[in-house]
């Protein structure tokens, strides 16, 4: 049945939510990800009513004043501030959402955890699994809820792809394919932002597109045993933000390929480049099975992809699944039928599940990723990153 655990579950009888039931929000970061939670947390409420808690957007935190206190006025926070342990350390902030470069996500997650606030964090949870290990291990210790935001956890139709492996629809996994690939760094001139800097982001395409498709793999086949891969970085060097027309180097990957052995038998590949023209967003995902096979593409997120062998000779083909019903994950929420959501709505969901997760006292995993997911994620990327540097299988 479509009902079954992992799909949300909305009240059948309305009731008005007690207003005393608030989560005060810090955010740090004003950018692409600030910008996508906070829309979440004001859109939740709306939609998954009556809500496990209202948001309450207490303080967010930016390097330069102006443009945080235009974002602060902009977003709809109480208050600002250009130093990050003052929102941490803000009474009214409950939850800590980390939205800054890889770089300060490990200071700032273990400051949190210390003071007991609950903590979300994007994703690459760590620059290493060091620091990642030492995060866990925080938010462990101080008992605080703690989610990692790999938020196409939440797509409904990945959701119902997990549905159809947990329930045995395509049988044994044999082989998990997934490729992340993108365009927008390809131009020789594009500058030398952030993202290519190791010190501030870790990894390149690796840890931006390539740590999502590795926590699927682990979400919906299972546990990595060994990898092997490659890296490769296509421009070695790229002109300074700072209009000197000097360069710096390039310090990160622009693409790589690993193959996995699981755990429990199966194969798999993934592969993430920022280097392939005409590819905007495309994340597909391919499972296969002894039983059947199924496919998912980022692009076309409200479809899902499904064959079964057990259908008779005459007819067997892969059917597409417009996962828009009212049964499917989280739709019951949205729009009527065939009435098709989009990107950010994956972080609505991702919300509303970690709010329930803090006001019900309930777990944020196995639906949702937590630091010890995001953890396991970096032991895979540094095993990769060791398998590329010493030209071997990396067991796990």
């Amino acid at each position: 049945m479509l009902s079954d655990i992992g799909f949300v579950k909305v009240n059948e009888t309305e009731k008005e939510p007690s207003k005393s039931k608030e989560i005060g929000v810090g955010i740090l970061g004003y950018g692409f990800m600030g910008k996508a939670h906070t829309n979440a947390y004001k859109n939740m409420p709306i939609f998954f009513y009556p809500p496990p808690a209202n948001p309450k957007l207490v303080a967010i935190y930016g390097r330069k004043q102006a443009k945080v206190e235009a974002a602060a006025n902009h977003f709809g926070y109480e208050t600002w501030y250009t130093n990050w342990m003052n929102l941490i350390n803000n009474e009214k902030v409950e939850l800590v959402d980390i939205s800054l470069p890889n770089n300060m996500h490990y200071k700032t997650a273990l400051a949190a955890a210390e003071m007991g606030k609950n903590v979300l964090c994007e994703k690459p949870l760590a620059a290493n699994s060091k620091q990642a290990e030492e995060m866990f291990n925080a938010v462990k210790k101080a008992h605080v809820k703690n989610m990692v935001g790999f938020n196409y956890r939440f797509v409904p139709a990945l959701r119902l792809a997990k549905k159809l492996i947990d329930q045995n629809y395509i049988g044994d996994i044999l082989q998990y394919k997934a490729v992340y690939l993108q365009e927008w760094i390809m131009d020789p001139t594009f500058p030398l932002v952030w993202n290519l800097d190791r010190k501030i982001a870790g990894t390149g395409a690796l840890g931006d597109l390539g740590s999502h498709i590795i926590d699927l793999a682990r979400f919906l086949v299972g546990e990595v045993s060994s990898v092997c891969a490659l890296t490769k970085t296509f421009v070695d060097e790229r002109l300074l933000e700072d209009n000197s027309m000097k360069k710096g180097k390039v310090t990160v990957d622009d693409s790589f390929i690993s193959i996995l052995k699981f755990k429990n038998g199966a194969i798999g590949s993934t592969e993430a480049s920022r280097f392939c023209a005409g590819r905007k967003n495309y994340q597909q995902i391919e499972i296969y099975g002894t039983e059947g096979s199924i496919l998912f593409n980022l692009e076309r997120l409200n479809e899902l992809q499904y064959y079964s062998r057990k259908d008779p000779e005459d007819i067997q083909g892969f059917k597409n699944i417009l996962v828009t019903e009212p049964v499917h994950p989280f739709i019951k929420n949205w729009w009527p039928q065939g009435h098709i959501i989009g990107w950010e709505h994956t972080f609505i969901h991702e919300i509303y599940h970690l709010f329930d997760a803090i006001i019900n006292d309930k777990k944020v995993e196995p639906y949702g990723a937590t630091f010890y997911d995001g953890l396991i994620c970096n032991q895979i990327m540094d095993a990769i990153l060791r398998s590329v540097d010493e030209g071997k299988w990396i067991n796990m």
